[in-house]
């Protein structure tokens, strides 16, 4: 194992501001996620969960303080260098799916190889079948239930072998059942490969699954 952490976030502030004034979105926010953990990021709407997830994968800039990922200084690239990094390392899951509706299952998930110049179609359609999708390869999103789109997008993420897996509320748009599966599959796909995962979720089931709970409060973590 790495003795790298794979996030090291120190002193992360978001501001911003508006006809009211400045606005703080997140306050001196500072954690570790160490190589193969899972951590859950929890808070009422409006704490700044999402803000920080999106900081935390370099798809914003703060305005203050510092995120390293697998060692690497974000904020000291520019965004085409923050672009190759997060396909080289992290992997996505987001509630709303994501996924292109022009694509087909299977071309969804073997974009992220493609756009990387690896070889594609057997290992896109290798994880689909893990994902218990081998019927639905040629299908389109929107023939798709939205169980079945969240295990396409957790094909995807986990394709490319991530080192880490940032996922946005991955079972907020499922019912408890397809929220179920959704969940066991993604813990299993993390253990296999051993990846880290930061996720924000309201669920405390889906959270107690995780080795630590983060609390956002105000933009700040709660103690």
């Amino acid at each position: 194992m790495s003795l790298v952490n794979s996030v090291e976030v120190q002193n992360l502030c978001r501001r911003v501001t508006d006809r009211g004034g400045e606005l703080t979105i997140l306050d001196n926010i500072s954690l570790n996620a160490h190589p193969g953990e899972a951590i859950a990021i929890t808070g009422s709407s409006g704490s700044g969960k999402s803000t920080l997830l999106g900081l935390m994968a370099g798809l914003d800039v703060p305005t203050s303080g510092s995120v390293h990922l697998m060692g690497h200084s974000l904020f000291s690239l520019d965004e085409e260098g923050r672009a190759a990094l997060r396909a080289r390392h992290i992997g996505f899951v987001f509630q709303s799916f994501q996924l292109l509706p022009n694509l087909t299952a299977l071309e969804n998930v073997m974009l992220p190889l493609e756009l990387s110049g690896q070889p594609a179609l057997e290992a896109a359609t290798r994880m689909l079948e893990k994902v218990g999708l081998k019927d639905r390869l040629r299908h389109y999103p929107r023939t798709l239930s939205g169980g079945e789109q969240q295990r396409v997008s957790l094909a995807r993420a986990f394709v490319v072998q991530p080192d880490i897996l940032f996922a946005d509320e991955p079972t907020g748009s499922l019912d408890e059942q397809n929220g179920q599966i959704v969940i066991e599959l993604m813990f299993r796909l993390l253990k296999e490969q051993n990846a880290t995962l930061v996720m924000v979720t309201h669920d405390p089931a889906v959270a107690a699954r995780c080795d630590r709970q983060l609390r956002l409060q105000g933009g700040r973590l709660a103690t």
